[in-house]
């Protein structure tokens, strides 16, 4: 029925309902017609809105599923997309800064100037170059770099956990070393060994006594420094708490990695007949005399390996340009060695999942982990994307409780 049809029978039935002969004052057929014409029209009105408010919904969400694709954001799962669409990323809080993104490894690595930590953060080192070193504070203070030496010596850097510029704690050292758990430090400074504590980035308690020329520290025992002698002259423990100046050194002893959580120490000794290097644990309170020695395979004695954090595991070089894993539970046992991939080119960090990270000389990243080597696994290199061939690749070691 169309509306004019609608609109005569309406007057018709109306005419017909109508008692009285005078004239109307009003028409009531036209009032019911206006009256449902500004019904639909609210109707209408409202519909309008509500398809409106919708559109702008949808266009919204659509904008937002839709927009700058940005890194690192979390891709959005729509249920039932349509055929054809692809979600983005959502956009990061916070714009990447420019040029290349944080890498990511299990422990933090320093790239060139900047720190990438383990979480996925970047941050400028400014001031900081040649790192050769690095370790984490414990309770989340930070970070101490050192640098490789140079004419000038070496600096040694805290990194502040709150993002502020690195301050230097050293420079001009003739050599520096910082302890496993990094709440201490011993460098050489002149005529002097020097050892302090390390607290919020300041250096405390320190000691300071004369040394030979040419000896200098090359890591701890607890408390006590232990001092390489000059000309092939030992390890000396130095025992600072007690003042004094080190100890009668240990010729046989060649160079340390360490220290087991018992106290003893890990090196290598001078051993067997014919002489050669062999690891041995060594009794800081007796002048690193060996308690358990192991000679196998021909290692190389320049020093670069690390111990895992339970004690179990030694990673160090091979005379023959390979990395070798030793199994210091079964010190001297015929099965103690394993190779174990490309040798060690800087330092050795443990995870806590008891893996081993370090770079090769290609600046390639190697892991081992100890059960795929006892599996027969030889651990490879592998270049870290977004790293430029000038930059230098250092492994950040974790703290040790």
């Amino acid at each position: 029925m169309t509306e004019d049809e609608l609109e005569r029978a309406l007057r018709q039935t109306l005419a017909g309902r109508v008692a009285t002969s005078r004239p109307l004052s009003a028409d009531p057929a036209g009032a019911a017609l206006r009256r449902a014409r500004r019904t639909a029209r609210r109707r209408t009105l409202t519909g309008l809105a509500l398809a409106g408010v919708a559109t702008v919904l949808v266009t919204t969400g659509m904008a937002q599923l839709g927009g700058p694709t940005g890194h690192g954001g979390t891709p959005t799962v729509v249920l039932g997309d349509p055929d054809g669409f692809s979600p983005s990323p959502l956009p990061t809080a916070t714009s990447p800064a420019p040029g290349r993104g944080p890498v990511r490894a299990e422990l933090d690595l320093i790239i060139g100037s900047s720190l990438d930590t383990s979480g996925g953060e970047r941050r400028e080192l400014t001031g900081v170059s040649g790192v050769e070193r690095a370790q984490r504070v414990p309770d989340y203070g930070g970070w101490l770099v050192t640098s490789a030496a140079t004419p000038a010596g070496r600096t040694l850097w805290w990194v502040p956990p709150n993002g502020s510029e690195p301050q230097v704690m050293l420079t001009g050292a003739d050599a520096v070393v910082v302890s496993a758990d990094g709440r201490q430090v011993a460098w050489r400074d002149g005529a002097e060994l020097a050892a302090a504590g390390v607290v919020g980035g300041q250096l405390v308690a320190g000691s300071r006594t004369a040394a030979p020329e040419g000896a200098v520290p090359i890591g701890f025992a607890g408390d006590a420094v232990l001092i390489r002698q000059p000309d092939h002259g030992g390890v000396s423990v130095w025992r600072r708490s007690a003042g004094g100046t080190p100890g009668r050194a240990n010729r046989d002893v060649l160079t340390v990695y360490g220290t087991l959580p018992d106290g003893r120490v890990v090196g290598l000794v001078s051993a067997g007949s014919p002489r050669q290097p062999c690891v041995a644990l060594l009794d800081p309170a007796r002048d690193l005399t060996p308690v358990r020695t192991g000679c196998g395979p021909a290692v190389a004695t320049d020093g670069l390996g690390g111990i895992s954090a339970d004690g179990r595991w030694l990673l160090l070089n091979a005379a023959r340009r390979n990395a070798l894993l030793v199994d210091l539970a079964g010190l001297g046992g015929a099965a103690a060695t394993h190779p174990a991939g490309p040798a060690v080119a800087g330092s050795v960090a443990w995870t806590r999942s008891g893996a081993a990270l370090h770079v090769d000389a290609t600046g390639g990243l190697v892991r081992v982990r100890p059960d795929r080597v006892l599996a027969g696994e030889r651990p490879t290199a592998y270049a870290l994307d977004g790293v430029a061939p000038d930059e230098r690749l250092v492994v950040v070691a974790d703290t040790r409780s």
